[in-house]
């Protein structure tokens, strides 16, 4: 696998996931990961807790579970919230909890919001929050049916994947695309280079 850009030896990078997408975004950027481990954190919201504090808090929580049994590496978490207004969808586990996101996605627009956690070696904790806007097309009942059949939805934040079926029904988007499938890379990129990350052949 090429390598772009890499933690200063002799430390590595922990990926605070298991989410696919975002394994493959770093790839994609040419930032490899040493090891994939996925924190178990109780994941519900605050009471009358907003989207933004709420993927911020995630991230964290993630980050720092990982870290502290992985001292001195450099540990990157995510979360990502679908939110119309104050309130946060679900990541999708029920036919009947996508059919619900859908109807609420339909037609409107909303936002993705991306937290962003870097554990430093030294313990250090760095974080940064991406903010993206969907705007979906109005659903037909046939589109619904389609896509709920699909079954793309599930575990997914607001129960759709842009990057797969769900395409075909957005109208627009403004902010970071990557944000939306699971991490803003070019944000990513800036917690690393401060972080002391360097290119692989720079020089």
């Amino acid at each position: 696998m090429i390598s772009y850009l890499a933690p200063p030896r002799p430390h590595h990078l922990i990926l605070a996931s298991q989410s696919p997408r975002r394994k493959q975004l770093l790839a994609d950027a040419g930032i490899n990961v040493d090891q994939i481990s996925a924190a178990d954190i109780d994941e519900t919201p605050e009471k009358t807790e907003l989207p933004a504090p709420y993927a911020l808090r995630m991230a964290r929580q993630k980050a720092e579970v990982i870290a502290a049994h992985a001292p001195g590496q450099f540990v990157l978490a995510a979360d990502t919230v679908v939110a119309c207004g104050r309130r946060i969808l679900p990541k999708a586990e029920t036919f009947a909890q996508a059919a619900a996101c859908l109807d609420i996605l339909s037609g409107r627009s909303h936002r993705v919001y991306g937290g962003i956690c870097l554990v430093l070696p030294d313990g250090q904790v760095r974080t940064t929050l991406s903010v993206s806007q969907v705007k979906f097309r109005l659903l037909s009942p046939t589109d619904k049916q389609a896509y709920l059949a699909s079954e793309e939805w599930q575990g997914k934040a607001g129960g759709y994947a842009i990057q797969g079926l769900a395409g075909l029904y957005i109208r627009q988007i403004s902010g970071s695309y990557s944000n939306i499938v699971g991490l803003d890379m070019h944000r990513v990129a800036g917690l690393l280079l401060a972080a002391g990350f360097l290119y692989a052949k720079a020089g």
